[in-house]
C-alpha cells in the first residue's frame, strides 16, 4: 500500500480530529515533520518562520481537520501553499501579461476614516517603474471550529509517535467545522463591508475557500469571468505520495458571480415552513392552557 493510498485509508476511519499539525500529517515521523513540530514552524508562508495561530508564544498549530471521511481546512495561512491562491486570483484581476505581488492585512478605511477591517491579500499590478496601476482584493475564508481543538491537539503534541492514533471519539467537544458561524459571522460581514468597498470602487474581489465550506453555501447565481465581479476560488486537499510531504492543495473549481446577487444569497434567509412555526406556537399557546392561572376575586380586600 503506498504512502497516500495510507493516508487516505487513515483520514476515512480516523478516531481523532487532527489532519494536520504545523504542516505535516499527524501520522508523518519524518525528518521533516518532526522538526516543524518540535520547533513550530509554519511552512506555508506565513508572515515569520513560525505558526502564530491563537497565540504567538504557544501557537495552535492545527492546519486542518478530519470532517466526514474529508479534511477541512481550519487555518487561512494554509491556502498559502505555492501562493498558488495568489496566481488564482491575478488571473481574474489582470491580462495575462501584468506583472504583480501581493500585499497582506492591508488596512481599508470608510468614507469617514473608519476601519472597514484588514484585506487579507491584495494583489498589486505594476508598470516597469513600480507604480501601480491596478490592484484586487483577495479574501481568504477559513473554518470556524465548534468544540475544542486544543486538547486533542495537546495531548498530540505530548508524545505525536504514541498518540497519532489516539481515539478522540468520547471526548467532550468533539472538535467540528462550523461552517454556518463560518459564513454568517465571517463571510457576510467581510464582503458587506470591505466587499461593498471594494465594489464601489469598480475593482474585482477573490475568495479562496475549502470545497466543504463552499458546497455549505447557497446555489450563486452564476455568470461568464469577464462578466464577473467576484471569483470564487475552491480548493482541497490531495494526501501527501510520501512522508516527509504536505497534503496537496489544488484548486477544484473557480466560479464567476456579480457582487449583489451573490451577497444577496448569502445573507438573505433561507425560511422553513410557516406551518412548522404555526405547530410550535400551537404547543407554547396549549402548554398555557393546560395550566390556566388562577383569578380570584377578593371581597373588601381592606376590610372593615
Amino acid at each position: 500500500m503506498s504512502n497516500a493510498i495510507a493516508y487516505a485509508h487513515g483520514m476515512a476511519k480516523n478516531l481523532h480530529p487532527l489532519a494536520e499539525v504545523f504542516g505535516f500529517p499527524t501520522e508523518d515521523m519524518s525528518t521533516a515533520a518532526n522538526r516543524h513540530r518540535t520547533k513550530r514552524l509554519c511552512p506555508f508562508n506565513n508572515k515569520v518562520p513560525n505558526c502564530t495561530k491563537d497565540k504567538a508564544q504557544n501557537p495552535l498549530g492545527v492546519c486542518s481537520v478530519f470532517h466526514d471521511g474529508e479534511v477541512v481546512i481550519t487555518c487561512p495561512i494554509r491556502f498559502r501553499q505555492s501562493w498558488m491562491i495568489a496566481d488564482d486570483a491575478a488571473d481574474f484581476f489582470f491580462a495575462p501579461n501584468a506583472t504583480w505581488t501581493t500585499l497582506t492585512e492591508v488596512r481599508l478605511k470608510d468614507a469617514d476614516g473608519g476601519s472597514a477591517g484588514n484585506i487579507d491579500i491584495v494583489v498589486c499590478a505594476y508598470d516597469k517603474s513600480g507604480k501601480v496601476y491596478d490592484f484586487g482584493a483577495l479574501e481568504v475564508q477559513a473554518v470556524y471550529i465548534s468544540g475544542n481543538v486544543r486538547n486533542p491537539f495537546e495531548h498530540y503534541m505530548e508524545s505525536p509517535a504514541k498518540n497519532c492514533k489516539m481515539d478522540w471519539t468520547n471526548e467532550a467537544n468533539y472538535p467540528r467545522p462550523d461552517y454556518l458561524s463560518s459564513s454568517r459571522k465571517r463571510l457576510a460581514p467581510q464582503l458587506i463591508f470591505k466587499g461593498g468597498i471594494i465594489n464601489a470602487w469598480g475593482k474585482k474581489t477573490a475568495v479562496a475557500l475549502n470545497k466543504g465550506f463552499f458546497n455549505t453555501l447557497p446555489k450563486l447565481p452564476e455568470v461568464t469571468k469577464e462578466k464577473a465581479d467576484i471569483a470564487w476560488m475552491i480548493y482541497d486537499l490531495k494526501p501527501p505520495a510520501n512522508a516527509g510531504n504536505q497534503y496537496e492543495l489544488f484548486r477544484e473549481r473557480i466560479v464567476y458571480t456579480r457582487f449583489e446577487p451573490a451577497l444577496n444569497q448569502i445573507t438573505k434567509s433561507r425560511p422553513g415552513k410557516m406551518e412548522d412555526f404555526i405547530s410550535h406556537l400551537q404547543e407554547k399557546v396549549d402548554e398555557k392552557l393546560e395550566t390556566p392561572p388562577i383569578n380570584r376575586t377578593l371581597e373588601n380586600p381592606f376590610g372593615k
